[in-house]
């Protein structure tokens, strides 16, 4: 489980360039950071990057809301891999593969979110208790999407909890 703030705009690839109903991949990075106290008293921070990969419907949630930026909460699994590479050497890496995705923060802080349609605010990102979620317009809409705004009052944390 982690929360963190997306560090670069996510990259979407399909699996078969040609068609409609391919499988969707968005690979991020997200940043956490961890803030303590170290002997002398001092506030110390740490941020820690993780690489980030969301398949099908979570990768359409990135590409629709997900920007640079973006407060996320993410659970899913760690995924290690290693390769040679053209110099002989070694790679490892670690990925968090997505399981459940969630966007947080207000709306104004999620720079990646825009105002569509009504079928865009129930996204399976956002938890039915806090329904009408309609992120804030810093982008267009999508192709084939209308750019009517949706005027939804919702109190000044729409966090769940």
């Amino acid at each position: 489980m982690l929360i963190g703030n997306v560090g670069k705009d996510p990259e979407i690839r399909y699996l078969e360039q040609n068609s409609p109903n391919s499988a969707k991949k968005a690979t991020f990075t997200l940043a956490t950071t961890e803030r303590y106290r170290d002997r002398n008293g001092e506030t110390r921070e740490r941020t820690e990057w993780h690489n980030i990969v969301a398949w099908r419907n979570n990768a359409d949630i990135v590409e629709r809301f997900v920007r640079k930026g973006t407060q996320l909460y993410i659970e899913g699994k760690l995924r290690s891999s290693s390769w040679d590479g053209q110099d002989g050497v070694k790679h490892y890496t670690t990925e968090i593969y997505v399981d459940t995705l969630q966007l947080l923060g207000r709306r104004a802080d999620n720079p990646g979110a825009y105002q569509g349609t009504a079928s865009d605010i129930q996204s399976p990102a956002r938890p039915a208790a806090a329904p009408g979620y309609a992120p804030s317009p810093s982008r267009g809409p999508a192709a084939g999407q209308s750019s009517e705004a949706i005027d939804i009052d919702i109190p000044g944390d729409d966090l769940p909890f």
